[in-house]
């Protein structure tokens, strides 16, 4: 972009510069700043004035300095190799900048996304004189063992393919495919650019009808969360919120997993990058990191990338799904994340507003979640983006801005309970305040693994709720005044929750649980509160009920059985229905 004015720095408050001569400059504009050459985006523009919200280090930055516009937006290089990488918060891969500058980014450092030198195999898909519309595969590369990269047209190209490579290794940015688009030849690479900030298109918005299966019960059974769905995870320090983010980017059923680190605490972030290439994929006995993208832009890194590495997440997850891959994006904070808007906020001097945080962090907090979705892509294939976000309001307050904003974009709310956390019941997920509008959408996928689902699950739930209000009685008088069918309530809730609602990460066996499974831990405890239900009402002692041998085997069973040992919890179940008959046989 050429500008008749020399565009010049005149203000430097942390990381927002005001700058002059920028009258042909466009918002959202990048711009590099200093004799470093920072890298910049213009938030504001009054004629010749411009606001710069810079993603470096503005240390030593003074007025006078120029400022180079580029005459394009924050776009992010879309192409083989983002899967298993590790990026900041503007799309700069840490690992390669590792290498030649240490374990600190010098300011100024541009470093390419992707590997300009690595040679991928390309198969073609596509033959000469075949019309391709926008969304449209003209090859593949083997990215990963689990991911083929499917090459695409970009959104708002189309044309006749007049040459088109063999299969064989090719750079990313060598020419494979050339298009005659009517009125020029395009050339193709395998990489194509896009705008961070702006949605990729699609033809449809879905139903969401098919649960994200993450392995954990209290999701899965309890609150699911369908594909393409929104939900949030908010809890107090020390609750688990990035534990559990880390379960469900590690065991859900996503194909593509991109986690955004977006001002969680560096060593959080740490024990993921070190962490998550060890991992086998349970699924496929690869790699974990075969199928994830990782964004690390931590507390201490420049307060201006945390606010964008958010939508660089988001647009990677829309690139993929665009090929027809199901992604999660795990964003953890979204609490600090929105601070980090709250202090660029406070040094343009805007008018704050609850909490001191913008005006503006409701429909900011939408740009995010509502890139959520089920789809039907330019291609017509289909995919999906489920967004979850992490959340850490101040005092575990769930009525502070960021949770209560948060609540209108999503319809899965998983509320992390301290009481939970101290009492060490993982994941501390409560469930009578946390809640899931999915559970219509994907019951028809359940009750086709399961027709008792449904049913089971709110026998639970209600028997959960009964539970708590006879918690208010035995706190003022105690249990012993109560009649045995409602310590027959305290007795079988304190089960499910140990044995079902509770989970160990670090348990082989534990740590996933498949649905079958789910439903199976679930029938134990509702078949034994059915049955003795009725034993009590013929006279039968609660304790007699408590005794039973197989009491501590159904605690047990989510530990010491197998996810495919299906025929092990049919004969528990078994076992369990002829003490109980036996019982009900004694006292008939």
């Amino acid at each position: 972009m050429n500008s008749s004015t020399q565009s010049t720095v005149t203000r430097v408050n942390g990381p927002i510069v005001d700058a002059v001569g920028l009258g042909d400059a466009q918002m959202y504009e990048v711009v590099e700043v200093g004799p470093y050459r920072l890298i910049g985006e213009i938030i504001r523009l009054q004629g010749e004035k411009g606001t710069i919200q810079v993603y470096e280090n503005t240390s030593g930055l003074k007025p006078g300095d120029s400022v180079h516009p580029t005459g394009a937006p924050l776009s992010l290089e879309l192409g083989p190799g983002l899967i298993g990488n590790i990026y900041d918060g503007i799309q700069r891969p840490l690992p390669e900048i590792a290498q030649h500058s240490g374990a600190y980014i010098r300011r100024g450092e541009k470093v390419p996304p992707l590997d300009t030198e690595r040679n991928w195999r390309f198969t073609p898909s596509a033959e000469v004189g075949q019309r391709l519309n926008p969304g449209d595969i003209f090859g593949t590369v083997k990215e990963t063992d689990l991911i083929d990269h499917r090459l695409m047209l970009p959104p708002g190209t189309s044309g006749t393919v007049v040459e088109i490579v063999p299969e064989g290794e090719y750079t990313i940015h060598q020419t494979i495919c050339r298009l005659d688009t009517g009125s020029s030849i395009r050339e193709l690479t395998m990489t194509q650019r896009w705008p961070a900030r702006r949605f990729r298109p699609v033809r449809n918005r879905e139903d969401v009808t098919i649960p994200l299966v993450t392995g954990m019960r209290i999701i899965d059974t309890f609150f699911p969360i369908g594909r393409g769905g929104a939900a949030a995870i908010p809890g107090g320090f020390g609750t688990g919120k990035t534990m559990t983010q880390h379960s469900l980017a590690k065991w859900s059923d996503a194909q593509i997993v991109v986690y955004i680190g977006c001002g969680e605490r560096g060593n959080e972030m740490t024990e993921v990058l070190v962490d998550f290439p060890s991992l086998v994929d349970p699924r496929t006995g690869k790699s974990l990191m075969e199928r994830t993208i990782l964004i690390a832009n931590t507390s201490n890194m420049p307060v201006a990338a945390r606010e964008v590495s958010i939508y660089t997440g988001i647009t990677i997850a829309e690139y993929y799904r665009d090929m027809g891959y199901d992604v999660a994006v795990m964003a953890d904070s979204t609490s600090r994340w929105a601070e980090a808007l709250r202090e660029l906020s406070g040094r343009l001097e805007e008018m704050p507003a609850e909490e001191g945080f913008p005006a503006y962090l409701p429909s900011k907090l939408a740009e995010f979640y509502e890139r959520a979705g089920a789809v039907t892509n330019l291609n017509g294939s289909p995919g999906s983006v489920s967004g979850i976000g992490a959340g850490s309001p101040p005092g575990a307050d769930f009525a502070e801005p960021v949770t209560s904003h948060t609540k209108r974009f999503i319809r899965c709310f998983w509320a992390l309970d301290t009481a939970l956390a101290n009492a060490r019941h993982y994941p501390s997920i409560h469930w009578l305040t946390s809640y899931s509008e999915y559970i219509e959408d994907v019951q028809s996928w359940w009750e086709e693994h399961d027709a008792e689902w449904a049913t089971l699950r709110l026998e639970t739930i209600e028997l959960l709720q009964h539970e708590d209000s006879l918690q208010q009685i035995v706190t003022l008088v105690g249990p012993d005044v109560l009649p045995d069918s409602q310590r027959l309530v305290l007795f079988v809730a304190d089960l499910i929750k140990n044995g079902f609602l509770q989970q160990n990460a670090f348990d082989d066996v534990d740590m996933f649980c498949s649905p079958a499974k789910q439903v199976r831990l679930l029938r134990l405890m509702v078949e034994l509160h059915r049955r003795a239900k009725q034993i009590i009402e013929q006279g039968a002692p609660l304790v007699e009920i408590r005794d039973m041998q197989c009491i501590p085997k159904l605690v047990r069973a989510k530990s010491l059985t197998e996810n495919d040992d299906i025929k092990r919890m049919d004969a528990l179940l078994q076992e369990m229905i002829r003490e109980l008959d036996a019982l009900k046989e004694k006292y008939r």
